[in-house]
This record gives C-alpha cells, sequence and structure tokens, in this order.
C-alpha cells in the first residue's frame, strides 16, 4: 500500500532570531537613545540642524520599537554576516536600519561610511557602544576600509545594502560577485505635486518642510515641484515672503533653519544648476563655494515635461506650472524618470489616481519624509533609485532588507509565528 504523500516542511539550516529576544533587545536600546540622547544629537549635529537631528533621532527610535513587529512579520532566517555601504545623510538612522536591526538576525554586521562622514559616524559608534546593550553593539562593526578593500568583505556576506548612484553599484554588484543578496540604493528626484485643491497656505507649508528640511540636504527633498496654475501665484508670493525671513544659524541652534552646507560637490552642482536656469530665479539665485553657502532660491520654469534636475542638496525650490496632470505623467513615462522613480507626493490633484506616477510610489496627500517607515519596505519601483540582483541585473521594487532576506531563503515555509 502507497503511504500517502506528506508536505516537506524544508528549513534553513541555521537558527531562527528569538523574537523574544529581539522584543528586549530592540526596545532597550529604543529607550536608551531617548535617555541618552545629550550623547548622540551633538555627534548629529555635525551634519545635520538641531532640528532635524532631534527629527532622525525620533525617527530611530521608532524604527528599533518597531524591528520586532518587523522580525515577526517577514520572518527573516539568522545571517552571518551582513554588510552596509551607508549614505552620506541621515547618519543615525541609516546605522539603526542598516546596522542594529540587522543585528537582531545576523551574527555579524559591517558598516562603511562615506569618507566625508567618517570621523562623525566613529563618534556615534562610540556614543551608541558606552550606552546601549554591549551584546548588540559588539555584533556591529564600523570600518574605514577602502572601496577595494571593502569588496572582500561583502563577497563574504549573506547580503550587502550599498548606497550609491548607479554606476557605483554596479561596480559594487560585480565586484562581490554572485553570493550575496544584494540590494542598492541612490538619488532620486522625488517630486511633489500642488494641484488646484490644495490650500495655498497649505501648500507652502508642505513645500517648505519638504525641500527644508536640513536646508535642503536630505535624500527625500523633491527637487522638483510641480504646481497647478490655479495655485501657481499665490504659492510664489508665499514662498518668496517666507524664504526672506528664514532663520540663518549654526547646526547646534534649535530654531536654524538655514545652514552652512556640507558638501562641496553639492555646492558646485548646484552653482552650475543657478548659473544655467539664471533665467528662471524669482529670487535669491547665489551659490557660493568658497563659503559653502547656497541662498535660498526659488525658480519657476517652463511649463514642460522636459526638466530633469539634478540631485538638488541644496535650498532650491524648481517649480513646474501645469494645467493638465497629463504633463506629469509624461515626465514621470521618461527614461531618465522611469530609472530613478521613488516617491511622488501628490496633494490635492484627484486627476493623478493609482499606486504608482512612472515607477515612483504614489503618496496622496503626504510628503515623503513623512511616509517614510524604516520597519517597511522603501521607495518606489525605478532600480537606481532602489533595486534588488536578480539574475545579474537590479530589479526596482519597494526594498527593505528583513524582507528580502526572508523571500530569498531556501526554505517552503519558516516558522509559524
Amino acid at each position: 500500500m502507497n503511504q500517502p504523500f506528506m508536505p516537506v516542511l524544508e528549513s534553513f539550516t541555521r537558527d531562527w532570531p528569538d523574537l523574544g529576544a529581539a522584543y528586549g533587545t530592540a526596545t532597550g536600546a529604543a529607550g536608551a537613545l531617548l535617555r541618552h540622547d545629550d550623547a548622540v544629537l551633538p555627534v548629529l549635529t555635525r551634519l545635520a540642524t538641531h532640528r532635524t537631528a532631534r527629527d532622525e533621532l525620533l525617527r530611530a527610535v521608532a524604527t528599533l520599537a518597531g524591528a520586532p513587529r518587523e522580525l515577526a512579520r517577514h520572518g527573516p532566517p539568522q545571517l552571518g554576516r551582513v554588510a552596509a555601504l551607508l549614505p552620506p545623510h541621515n547618519l543615525l538612522l541609516s546605522f539603526v536600519v542598516h546596522g542594529l536591526v540587522p543585528a537582531l538576525y545576523a551574527d555579524e554586521v559591517v558598516l562603511r561610511p562615506t569618507e566625508r562622514t567618517q570621523h562623525t559616524a566613529n563618534a556615534l559608534h562610540k556614543a551608541l557602544t558606552k550606552h546601549l546593550d554591549p551584546a548588540l553593539m559588539e555584533r556591529v562593526q564600523l570600518t574605514d576600509a577602502t572601496p577595494e578593500e571593502f569588496a572582500p568583505v561583502c563577497a563574504e556576506a549573506d547580503a550587502v545594502v550599498c548606497w550609491a548612484g548607479p554606476d557605483g553599484a554596479r561596480a559594487t554588484m560585480t565586484a562581490i560577485g554572485e553570493r550575496p543578496l544584494f540590494l542598492a540604493l541612490g538619488p532620486a528626484p522625488d517630486p511633489l505635486v500642488i494641484g488646484p485643491r490644495t490650500d495655498p497656505a497649505a501648500a507652502c507649508r508642505a513645500v517648505l518642510r519638504a525641500r527644508l528640511h536640513n536646508s535642503g540636504q536630505d535624500r527625500l527633498c523633491p527637487d522638483v515641484v510641480f504646481v497647478h496654475r490655479l495655485r501657481l501665484d499665490a504659492l510664489v508670493e508665499r514662498l518668496r515672503a517666507e524664504l526672506s525671513v528664514l532663520t540663518v544659524g549654526v547646526r547646534t541652534w534649535p530654531d536654524t533653519v538655514l545652514t552652512s552646507m556640507i558638501y562641496i560637490e553639492a555646492v558646485e552642482r548646484t552653482a552650475r544648476f543657478l548659473e544655467e536656469n539664471a533665467a528662471h530665479v524669482v529670487t535669491g539665485g547665489t551659490a557660493d563655494p568658497d563659503r559653502m553657502l547656497v541662498e535660498p532660491t526659488l525658480l519657476v520654469l517652463p511649463e514642460s515635461p522636459a526638466f530633469h534636475p539634478p540631485e538638488l542638496l541644496a535650498p532650491v525650490f524648481c517649480l513646474v506650472p501645469y494645467d493638465d496632470p497629463a504633463l506629469i505623467r509624461e515626465w514621470a513615462r521618461a527614461p531618465e524618470e522611469l530609472d530613478r522613480g521613488r516617491y511622488a507626493s501628490v496633494l490635492g490633484e484627484p486627476r493623478l489616481t493609482g499606486e504608482t506616477l512612472g515607477t515612483a510610489a504614489l503618496l496622496r496627500n503626504t510628503t515623503a519624509h513623512d511616509a517614510e517607515d524604516g520597519n517597511r519596505p522603501f521607495g518606489g519601483f525605478g532600480p537606481h533609485a532602489g533595486g534588488v540582483r536578480h539574475d545579474g541585473r537590479l530589479l526596482g521594487r519597494p526594498l527593505l532588507l528583513s524582507q528580502e532576506a526572508a523571500l530569498r531563503r531556501p526554505v517552503i515555509t519558516g516558522p509559524l509565528r
């Protein structure tokens, strides 16, 4: 008599993360960050305004507090090594998302900051090591290795996260070989749409908050703002008035909105952009690489889908008028925008429907900063803005390391939680 068929439940040969232990470790780290903010904030204000640093700390705390639920939701297997090339901004949040949270389900996490942020990253790692659980921090290492020295470390990892432009991501993907799970994240324009149903005062506040986060030096600041012509004049006048009275000061002042820039490359790129588009400047228009200053600048560009901005890590507001949202859809379907689609924030424009705008995830009546959640997949479907390696190429989709690790595991099912 034949034996009845019994399904085989394959399992990863390694242990699965202990959710009970992860809960205690993560919530303990979140509480320690809040209790010792006086040790962390002075480090963060080397790169960010006090207001931005405080916001980043609260986001980091929320991400740590949400980590146990993230692990329960996705069920990643226990990994050996995770390696990450950190972005030049949001140092603490990046340290948490790519370091502390993966350390809950990995034996070792190796983080490589950019050369420009190495000193600040070392100071942050020292502060966290002093105040967080030693058992957690001993699994998180910081390295000053060169890209060539870091490649073998990544090649031996189970998972690699790389913040870089498309060329850098492809070079890293090639250098580390086929073995690791590879996630690449890069810059994107993250457009903001101000539709005809948006209140002018609310529109002005949303644009200012989105563009001036850390004086414009943030990966989620919108590089282009599409404004319906019914709201254009009112928004321009309000922005002109607000930009003339912004608080300028050092990063450590609690009320500082504008401060000096951090990266000379960004200032030089902004200076070239403003020179090329001088005819469209409404107010401002000065970038001084010698003093590392960029004057808050408002531009109104022609009504056209042909404007594809560079990454403007500066307080520069690029407004593009529109009457018909078909112009915005045409802009989003351009090849360069399909490659780098991440988020599109749409306020008061009901004619833009669906879940995406091109390859960008459509956020309705909220901005990318407000929607970002460190425990949820990040981004849209543009492979240059965020992609996972699949068959030798980057497949664009919203990314979260724990989710991608779970999808890659060689199991039919994992533990039932």
